[in-house]
């Protein structure tokens, strides 16, 4: 993944590291996960997260998908997951 500058694509407005709450729908269940570190613009809200952090998250929702679980909420600080970005 190439760098991120600090201008956002979408408004232009400043990038900055942030965090944000990922989710994702499995048609029979959701995933969600609170406090993601990423890189968020402060003028629009749109985020981006590192390649690193999303294997992770990738992880948690094949788990999901693999254990059939209908609701998974968490939260990435105390997941133990590795805190990208700082």
């Amino acid at each position: 993944m190439k760098p991120i500058s600090n201008q956002c694509p979408l408004c232009k407005g400043l990038i900055s590291k942030g965090k944000t709450t990922f989710t994702a729908d499995l048609g029979f269940g959701v995933v969600v996960v609170r406090q993601v570190p990423a890189m968020v613009c402060e003028l629009c809200g749109a985020d981006w997260i590192e390649d690193s952090v999303a294997e992770e998250i990738e992880e948690k929702v094949e788990s999901a998908r693999r254990n059939y679980q209908m609701v998974t909420i968490s939260h990435w600080q105390y997941e133990g997951a590795s805190q990208a970005l700082g």
